[in-house]
């Protein structure tokens, strides 16, 4: 479980996140919504210990951010928004380039099937010549060498195709579900928010997400 409790983040005496309590069970997908500006990167920054809380605590499997920050990073998978991938080498050189930078090392075998397990079957392809689709899905794939627990998304489908981004909602439901992994993710897309997630919070203090969401009949609890 990952429990968040008064988190706050100030960027030079500028309060961006205020008193943020949320809560991640094993097996939840759970969506982040909000307008731009709202801090919903900042908030997956901190989560995945990129940057640290100004107050607050954080808990993951029993484990503090303040005292085992080391072991907490083994637990955690994130992408943010902008693709981090070698242009120039293939598919499978990536993925034989950050497997060396895991946790947990992997076959060549095994990391072929994660990248399968996605419908991305373009190992020996250059990723310059990939879809934007297929580099969102080699991004996200990278994420998972390691095993981690929970797994951090800033907008993974954001700019690409249709059926990209419901192949990419449907590996995730079935990744938390079957194999109990904790997912939060953004995205200004609420059809994907709303077919993806078993929950959904709302950051900020604009109305219009939450409201946009409650008027379908969907739970939000909201965050500032």
């Amino acid at each position: 479980m990952l429990q968040v409790s008064s988190l706050e983040k100030s960027f030079h005496n500028h309060k961006i996140l205020t008193d943020v309590n949320l809560q991640v069970n094993l097996g939840e997908v759970v969506g982040l919504v909000g307008e731009n500006g709202a801090g919903k990167s900042t908030l997956l920054e901190i989560l995945a210990t990129v940057l640290p809380q100004t107050n607050g605590s954080i808990v993951l499997e029993n484990k503090s951010y303040s005292t085992d920050i080391k072991n907490i990073r083994k637990l955690i998978g994130y992408v943010p928004q902008e693709i981090s991938l070698w242009e120039e080498f293939t598919v499978a050189e990536n993925f034989l380039f950050f497997e060396k930078l895991s946790w947990k090392r992997r076959t060549l075998e095994e990391c072929k099937q994660l990248c399968l397990s996605m419908q991305l079957n373009k190992w020996d392809e250059p990723v310059e010549s990939l879809s934007g689709g297929m580099k969102r899905k080699l991004n996200l794939a990278i994420s998972l060498i390691h095993d981690p627990i929970l797994i951090l998304l800033d907008e993974p489908t954001v700019g690409i195709d249709m059926k990209s981004k419901e192949e990419i909602g449907k590996y995730l439901v079935n990744l938390a579900k079957k194999e109990g992994k904790m997912i939060i993710y953004t995205s200004h897309d609420m059809s994907e928010i709303t077919s993806s997630c078993d929950r959904i919070y709302c950051l900020g203090k604009d109305p219009f997400y939450a409201d946009l969401l409650e008027s379908k009949g969907l739970a939000v609890e909201k965050l500032e």
